[in-house]
């Protein structure tokens, strides 16, 4: 089977990863990186040995796939133009500003038979991948993603920059639809919020605490699950899933013990990971673990908290 040839357009600090990852596949051909700065676009282009370009709309109908790595405002019109011309898309969360063209974006990959994929890194965590829930859906969510102010995410709140990462991952495990949401949220560095909790609770009874700041001094991703016999512990940031069951045996007269197990896993390449799962999923015809389906459902509750965090 021949090579697809592929296109990273956007060529900033994610971007360039993105090329990279590319460029190392071997069932992949990297064609072209794309950027509206002519020196950036070069810089990696000439890396990997490929063209370098300021305009994507030379590549329509010219390559394979691309991945979408340019500022959120423009996710639509890019992923628009590339599906309209046959191309699958992996396109950087969220994946899109409002849900009227997540929809849009949907319809048309849906019509042309494309793959439409939402670059929600944190579900290729290598810890969030040893994670079995197949026995019981959780009662109780909390999660903390927390970290320092970075200028690079200032063109949206902290819960489309941050929150949106748990907001994909808890819609995907709960599998239920959203009952009622609360929010808070606090301006600390921008003029927008940057530090939110939500609580979401779902139609199931499940209930999710959920927050994010990123006016934080240190880097914290973890996310804590409880069912009726069981809590789990996922730490992103240090990949370690951490799970504490009831035991046989008592600790105290009619309290059962309490048995854990923790794993580690190494540091492990999750965009590499997550763009090899884009290229099978076109190879092989498979839905992506990420669809756009999966995508617009994160905006749309991210979108929800937003709206709430303006009436506050």
């Amino acid at each position: 089977m021949s090579r697809l040839k592929c296109a990273v357009i956007g060529a900033g600090y994610l971007g360039k990863f993105h090329a990279e990852k590319y460029a190392g596949l071997p069932d992949c051909e990297l064609v072209a990186v794309v950027d509206n700065n002519a020196e950036t676009a070069q810089a990696i282009a000439w890396k990997h040995g490929v063209r370098a370009l300021t305009d994507y709309q030379e590549l329509l109908g010219k390559v394979d796939a691309v991945s979408i790595v340019v500022p959120t405002s423009l996710h639509y019109q890019v992923a628009r133009d590339f599906l309209l011309h046959g191309a699958h898309v992996l396109v950087e969360k969220p994946i899109t500003v409002t849900v009227e063209e997540a929809d849009e974006l949907i319809k048309i990959a849906d019509e042309k038979r494309l793959k439409l994929m939402v670059g929600h890194l944190e579900r290729f965590n290598a810890a969030l991948l040893g994670m079995n829930l197949t026995e019981q859906k959780p009662l109780f969510i909390e999660s903390h993603r927390l970290a320092p102010f970075n200028p690079r995410a200032n063109d949206v709140s902290v819960v489309l920059d941050l929150m949106i990462h748990d907001i994909d991952i808890i819609l995907d495990i709960v599998d239920s639809e959203v009952e009622r949401i609360d929010a808070k949220g606090v301006t600390v560095l921008t003029s927008d919020t940057d530090i939110a909790n939500a609580r979401i609770v779902f139609k199931s009874g499940c209930v999710a605490n959920v927050t994010a700041s990123r006016a934080s001094l240190k880097v914290e991703r973890k996310m804590r699950l409880f069912m009726p016999n069981c809590y789990v512990s996922v730490d992103f940031q240090n990949r370690i899933l951490a799970q504490y069951r009831k035991g046989e045996k008592e600790m105290y007269p009619g309290v059962p013990e309490i048995v854990s197990e923790e794993a580690a896993y190494e540091n492990g390449d999750a965009l590499l990971a997550e763009i090899q799962h884009f290229v099978d999923c076109i190879r092989e015809d498979r839905e992506p673990l990420v669809s756009g389906h999966a995508g617009r459902r994160a905006l749309a509750t991210a979108i929800a908290i937003t709206e709430l965090l303006k009436q506050d």
